[in-house]
């Protein structure tokens, strides 16, 4: 089939659970990421206990993870993306 939408869809419905699951991941340590770096109090707030005295060690650990996490997940999602891609190319040949 030689249309391009059926290219996309034939990609699509070869992504498996394991993608959908990386990408959600890597889409909330980014998210958690990004809101950790803008409001660095919220361990404070939310649990209502200061377990780093203040010093921001705590958030910074978080924002570190956080990335890691983000990067981790992100690249196994293009792993899965592109193991779907060759499928679908091979199966269109």
């Amino acid at each position: 089939m030689g249309i391009a939408g059926s290219k996309g869809l034939s990609l699509r419905g070869r992504l498996n659970g394991r993608f959908w699951a990386e990408l959600g991941l890597g889409l909330a340590s980014t998210v958690f990421a990004v809101l950790t770096l803008a409001w660095r109090d919220w361990v404070e707030i939310v649990f209502k206990v200061d377990p780093d005295h203040h010093s921001g060690s705590l958030e910074w650990t978080i924002v570190a993870v956080a990335v890691v996490v983000t990067v981790i997940a992100f690249a196994a999602a293009r792993f899965e993306w592109r193991k779907a891609a060759t499928a679908a190319a091979a199966a269109s040949a």
